[in-house]
């Protein structure tokens, strides 16, 4: 399936196993962009829309089910956040902030849950119409020091056990080594040395999208430019 066209927003996503900081290190980025006049929406999935905290407490804290029960309610709430909430700022030209996106899908239930990769991406591609982060924060930490840091009753995919956590945490890693629009950043780290690895990563996509934008109003200056010379000719 192919991507979808990019919006004249940002879309930033979050991901890494349990207890990583990606909230930590996104309510962070969202403060510093919003103290440089950023318009910004901070979401997460699932549970970013009404109809998404249902879902959440289904899948994290309800009844057992089975994986492909599990992957098919994550996607239909990809599909309505980002029909409600992410496209809808993008197109407005906001910087969306979401806390996992469509990678923790792949990573939990294509290798996590052993339905595979592929299969997995291809519903979760076809969820959101296409849309993928212009850059996504992989938070890395080996996960029995990521769920040591919960300090709550774990759920339903913390409780998945160790092996489980050890598939998801390869696979986000095989995903970010393709490069482009990945940063992955040792989630051990003091916060402060992530977070400005972060606001680095972020700001570099800014200036070119800032710079793509200056080059399509060029060049739509100079087509105009040449219909108008073009009708002055005999």
């Amino acid at each position: 399936m192919t991507t979808a066209p990019r919006q004249p927003g940002l879309l930033v996503s979050f991901e890494g196993g349990d207890g990583v900081g990606k909230s930590t290190q996104l309510r962070l980025l969202a403060t510093w962009l919003e103290e440089q006049g950023h318009r910004v929406v901070r979401t997460r999935e699932p549970g970013g829309t009404t109809l998404g905290a249902e879902l959440r407490r289904a899948v994290l804290h309800g009844d057992e089910m089975g994986p492909r029960a599990e992957a098919l309610l994550y996607a239909a709430d990809r599909a309505h956040h980002v029909d409600t909430v992410v496209r809808p700022a993008l197109e407005a030209g906001a910087i969306v902030l979401t806390d996992r996106y469509l990678d923790s899908s792949v990573a939990y239930q294509g290798d996590g849950r052993a339905l595979g990769a592929e299969e997995v991406e291809r519903l979760h591609l076809w969820a959101p119409g296409g849309l993928l982060p212009d850059v996504t924060v992989l938070l890395d930490l080996d996960p029995v020091a990521g769920l040591a840091r919960l300090e709550r009753e774990p759920d339903r995919l913390e409780r998945a056990g160790l092996e489980f956590h050890v598939r998801t945490r390869e696979a986000f890693l095989a995903r970010a080594a393709e490069g482009g629009r990945w940063i992955v950043l040792d989630a051990s780290a003091a916060v402060d040395v992530v977070q400005a690895a972060v606001r680095e990563r972020v700001a570099a996509a800014l200036a070119e999208r800032g710079a793509d934008a200056g080059e399509r109003r060029g060049g739509d200056a100079d087509a105009s430019s040449g219909e108008r010379s073009a009708e002055g000719l005999p």
